[in-house]
């Protein structure tokens, strides 16, 4: 069924006036999964024309899609698409700031807390003596990368840890917003052994404060770069400071798409949305600025690597990792993290004018208006 953009319009407007607790009926459901699949379509579609224009484009074993120099591409990125990592290691439940992009948005301050002493790994608590345990019973991992929230609201605690991964051989990546990092925590991190480190750039919008720390880690640490959602707000204040940012020394930025979840949607409200593979939902620009990004990139011949880390690497990610546990063909943690798909979230796109369906038909029988959709 390609839904008409106007019919699509009537049936989400309708199904997002239903009370929270009514389930969509089989037929209604399909009439949903229609539309979304339309407005996927044509996001493709327009996605497909701005990567044909990138100068350079490489593909990762066709998991994603980068420009510049093979070896200024991530490590951990490529632990995570082509080995077994990605593997958190969990230990602060607190942040410095309040981003409106954060997944844990408005529910910062009642983030649970790991326990003292402790991290979870693999959703298993240790002590950081239980490490050398570990490593010698479960077959380690390619990559880990330490989350959840700030690190360097206690930093200290972390070279420990890092340091048993350091010897064990097991790469190591850490993301910050990078507010509190300066000259001696960055200095620890890197004899400590810390691969990698990636800076939220966006979190701080791009504060001289945090560039200037970019070029103080690139003196410890081997790989250093940027990891970012892509907003408009940041593409902006990127290009005001452009110049001083590519003048660290970094290795990479790498671009994800930004998904919302029931946290941070209502930031975002009246933003044209889309769901990729009816899953991660987000906003039409994002992954838009990306390939834009890239073909500057791409033009200028930057010398680092520019990562499109978007929904669709994110679900090779997760094919990826479920097939080096086991799992069945096919099967992927990539889902929706929404408990039921908020048809409201649609309506901006569906009445924007400038976005057209490529292919639409009239309504079968039984899903027109008037008649009974079970």
């Amino acid at each position: 069924m390609k839904i008409s953009k106007k019919d699509a319009l009537m049936w989400l407007s309708f199904f997002d006036q239903l009370p929270e607790d009514e389930e969509l009926m089989p037929r209604q459901q399909e009439i949903l999964l229609s539309v979304l699949y339309q407005i996927e379509r044509t996001v493709n579609h327009q996605n497909q024309k701005l990567m044909e224009a990138i100068p350079g484009l490489k593909s990762l074993c066709g998991r994603t899609y980068y420009v510049g120099p093979e070896d200024q591409f991530p490590r951990g990125c490529k632990s995570c698409l082509l080995g077994t990592g990605l593997s958190a290691v969990r230990k602060t439940n607190q942040c410095n700031i309040q981003c409106k992009f954060c997944y844990n948005y408005g529910e910062l301050d009642c983030q649970p807390p790991i326990g003292e002493g402790m991290w979870e790994i693999g959703g298993t608590k240790f002590y950081e003596e239980d490490l050398p345990l570990l490593l010698s019973i479960q077959k380690k991992p390619t990559g880990i990368a330490y989350v959840y929230l700030e690190p360097f609201m206690e930093i200290e605690k972390y070279y420990g840890v890092i340091r048993v991964f350091h010897e064990a051989g097991v790469h190591q990546h850490l993301y910050t917003n990078g507010l509190l990092a300066n000259e001696e925590n960055l200095k620890a991190l890197g004899e400590a052994g810390l691969n990698e480190l990636r800076f939220n750039l966006g979190a701080s919008n791009c504060a001289d404060r945090v560039i200037e720390n970019i070029c103080i880690a690139k003196k410890y640490i081997p790989f250093v770069g940027i990891e970012t959602p892509m907003t408009p707000d940041f593409y902006r204040i990127f290009h005001e400071k452009k110049e001083k940012i590519l003048a660290t020394g970094l290795n990479f930025i790498n671009c994800a798409e930004l998904h919302l979840n029931p946290n941070n949607i209502d930031n975002y409200a009246g933003e044209n949305m889309y769901m990729s593979r009816q899953g991660y939902l987000s906003p039409i620009w994002s992954h838009q600025l990306t390939l834009q990004l890239m073909q500057e990139a791409g033009r200028e011949q930057w010398p680092i690597a520019v990562h499109d880390c978007c929904n669709r690497t994110k679900f090779a990610r997760n094919l990826n990792l479920q097939a080096k546990e086991g799992k069945c063909f096919g099967a992927s943690g990539y889902e929706s993290e929404f408990p039921r798909i908020p048809s409201g979230a649609f309506l901006p796109v569906l009445r924007d004018d400038t976005f057209p369906f490529l292919e639409e038909e009239e309504l079968p029988v039984g899903y027109r208006p008037g008649d009974i959709v079970l």
